[in-house]
């Protein structure tokens, strides 16, 4: 296993994963609803900054790896993971579309590991739509994990609701892109 700054830096996300999930659960910290708002938050984001972050150092430095490839949306699906299993149980996001989104992670994940098993991985890279759906999850997370006004009354609760319908409307959207361009190697396994 490789060891670098941006793979430091993926560890770094994963290991703050359980403190936005903490904060809410450890009655020892004494913090109102408001307050785990606001450290769930701040902890969400830096952890979302590293996933940029650590992305752009490793090509930057020319230090990618197969190791970082595998461990960067690993990452990913957990911070999205927990973070909507807690919205959930706040009550801040309704668990059909926490299904979808968790659903869709595993899905893709899945297809993915397949394609690489039989040599196709290009043809499920990464597109653009799963780069929109995941900048919209990134964004309504935060604010639903916040949940109260902002400065110029913007309404986190409004805006992350918003975005989140729009980011599980991208993620039905982006795993139909992705099935669509597995079908021909899927049928011709049949």
């Amino acid at each position: 296993m490789p060891f670098n700054i941006p793979i430091l830096l993926t560890w770094l996300r994963v290991a703050l994963i359980p403190l936005v999930v903490g904060v809410f659960y450890l009655p020892q910290l004494g913090l109102s609803r408001y307050e785990q708002g606001i450290a769930s938050t701040i902890i969400f984001i830096v952890a979302a900054a590293t996933d940029w972050f650590d992305g752009f150092l490793a090509r930057r430095w020319d230090q990618t790896s197969a190791f970082g490839a595998f461990l960067d949306p690993v990452a990913d699906k957990l911070m999205v993971t927990g973070a909507l299993l807690v919205l959930v149980h706040l009550g801040r996001v309704h668990p059909i579309f926490a299904f979808v989104i968790i659903g869709r992670e595993i899905t893709i994940s899945a297809l993915r590991e397949w394609m690489a098993q039989i040599g196709a991985s290009k043809s499920v890279a990464v597109s653009s739509l799963g780069k929109i759906k995941t900048m919209a999850q990134m964004i309504a997370i935060p604010m639903l994990l916040y949940y109260d006004m902002l400065p110029g009354n913007i309404d986190t609760r409004l805006w992350g609701h918003v975005l989140l319908i729009i980011a599980a409307l991208l993620t039905v959207w982006s795993m139909l892109y992705y099935l669509r361009k597995a079908w021909p190697l899927i049928k011709k396994m049949q």
